[in-house]
């Protein structure tokens, strides 16, 4: 992956602002994820979220809870899609590997930390999502990448 993509992760505009809703999108390649999942937040602010507010007061002034509520939602509707809607699976990183690589093989130094955790109920894949949304949305996480690879094992390799 690129610097770019290396630095991409899901940052909402600032809290109780007018753009409170959007992800803030930088140049390049994480644009279309970027886009997708903002659909879903849209989605997901105008008609499932319960409040009092007209439709588009919806999308005002969120708070930051609200605002990792938004995306943890997205991301899981988005994850159980992609898995036929009777699975998803959530990458993260885990703690340094201490291993050396085979001979051979070049280590990255990223994609050896990542741990799967597989969900059949998409209640429960929210859940774990929203519990570890710095995973996604804090700067230096790798967010968008932990996503795409989030993507293609709930796809899995074969579909």
């Amino acid at each position: 992956f690129s610097r770019e993509w290396a630095a991409a992760h899901f940052s909402f505009h600032p809290p109780h602002s007018d753009l409170a809703y959007g992800l803030e999108t930088g140049q390049g390649g994480t644009r279309a994820i970027l886009a997708a999942v903002q659909a879903h937040i849209t989605t997901y602010l105008l008609f499932t979220r319960e409040t009092e507010s007209t439709h588009l007061e919806r999308l005002c002034r969120l708070g930051p809870g609200e605002q990792g509520q938004a995306l943890a939602t997205a991301l899981a509707e988005t994850l159980w899609a992609a898995g036929g809607g009777g699975r998803a699976v959530v990458c993260l990183v885990t703690a340094p590997v201490t291993t050396m690589p085979p001979e051979g093989y070049r280590a990255s130094i990223f994609t050896e930390r990542l741990q799967l955790f597989e969900f059949l109920e998409k209640a429960a894949a929210q859940g774990f999502i929203c519990d570890h949304i710095n995973s996604f949305k804090g700067k230096g996480s790798h967010g968008v990448i932990l996503f795409l690879y989030s993507l293609l094992f709930s796809r899995t390799l074969e579909r």
